[in-house]
């Protein structure tokens, strides 16, 4: 089949950038969705939305530090607290030095402390990452070999989550920064009385005014970008690719994390309907439950013990919360349910009965 030089010059090149726009979009829809979830817990833990929004700052405060770094700024000032982050540099640098610490600030939180957990997943995986050496010439080439290269890292990613080990310090603590990301990917400003909305419309808001503040800096890097597709195209690499998938395997974490992140509020949220004497039980039995099946299994040895052992606490946590649902809540409800006056009844038939 042959290729259009049109779309190798011009359109190729676009196939992984507008792949890494859609999962990076995905990441603020499912970041507005975790928010959401999150203001409905917001009157009875608010201790915790408080921390998830100081989590938020951080990382956001972190990624800027960084920009000043990276362009030779120096910090001067680093200051965070639980509704205000701020970095000050020691030179504070004009034009493109400006332009990129900005850019760290409004971009960098979406991908810098996914990073982390990426480089984690290489050393905590026996195979590392696998990328596809095939190379693409065309647009819809380039959308199939970024798929497959998503593709490959999720079955690996994936895979691992499914059989992590939570007896194991490094899977442990994985899970914990897994949940940590997820919980504070952005500031929520939930509990902090605000006059402008801070949402996923805010957040592009911000962006699009960063990007297209200096259109000549934007030139620039889209040129860059051409020019790494045909040098990757000129030496036959995977570079070019291999770039934009891994702000994709970036996106892939973070939506996972905030999957995570649904679940422990979903959690807290469903627990708050359990009368106060039951209300802990969920959340002891997830580590209680998977001791118990980890010592099960070793004397009793099944195949895939780590996946059935994580599944089965998954499953047993559901369970408790169902039946204490069902049946104390309906307990509470019968206790709190007035009985009805007898004499006031036949009362009012014989009333009912005259008027008849």
């Amino acid at each position: 089949m042959s290729v259009s030089p049109v779309d190798v010059v011009v359109f190729a090149p676009l196939a992984p950038l507008l792949g890494v726009i859609l999962f990076w979009f995905l990441q603020l829809l499912f970041i507005e969705s975790y928010k959401f979830f999150l203001s409905r817990i917001e009157k009875k833990h608010e201790p915790f939305c408080r921390f998830t929004n100081f989590t938020g700052i951080l990382f956001q405060t972190i990624c800027h530090a960084l920009g000043f770094t990276i362009t030779r700024s120096g910090i001067s000032q680093f200051k965070v607290n639980v509704s205000f982050g701020k970095v000050s540099p020691k030179r504070k640098k004009k034009g493109v030095f400006e332009w990129v610490s900005n850019s760290f600030l409004f971009i960098g939180p979406f991908f810098i402390p996914a990073l982390l957990l990426l480089i984690c997943v290489f050393f905590l995986t026996e195979n590392g990452f696998v990328v596809v050496p095939a190379y693409a010439y065309s647009f819809g080439e380039g959308l199939i070999h970024f798929g497959e290269n998503l593709f490959s890292f999720g079955a690996v990613f994936f895979s691992f989550l499914g059989s992590i080990d939570l007896l194991h310090p490094g899977h442990l603590g994985f899970l914990l920064l897994l949940m940590f990301l997820g919980l504070g990917i952005r500031p929520s400003y939930i509990v902090i009385e605000r006059r402008l909305k801070v949402d996923m419309i805010y957040d592009l808001k911000n962006i699009k005014s960063h990007l297209f503040e200096k259109p000549l800096y934007l030139a620039v890097l889209f040129s860059l970008v051409y020019l790494v597709f045909y040098v990757s195209l000129l030496v036959q690499q995977n570079w070019f690719y291999l770039v934009f998938s891994v702000f994709g395997w970036l996106s892939i974490i973070s939506i996972v994390a905030l999957l995570i992140a649904h679940g422990v509020v979903l959690l807290i949220q469903v627990a708050d309907l359990i009368p106060r004497g039951w209300r802990m039980l969920p959340f002891v039995m997830l580590p209680v439950s998977y001791v118990l099946f980890r010592v099960l299994f070793y004397f009793v040895p099944v195949p895939f013990v780590l996946s059935v052992s994580l599944f089965g606490m998954i499953g047993v946590c559901v369970v408790v919360v169902c039946v204490l649902l069902l049946y104390k809540t309906e307990v509470i409800r019968k206790k709190k349910s007035p009985k009805p006056d007898r004499e006031l009844t036949e009362l009012l038939e014989v009333v009912k009965k005259k008027k008849d």
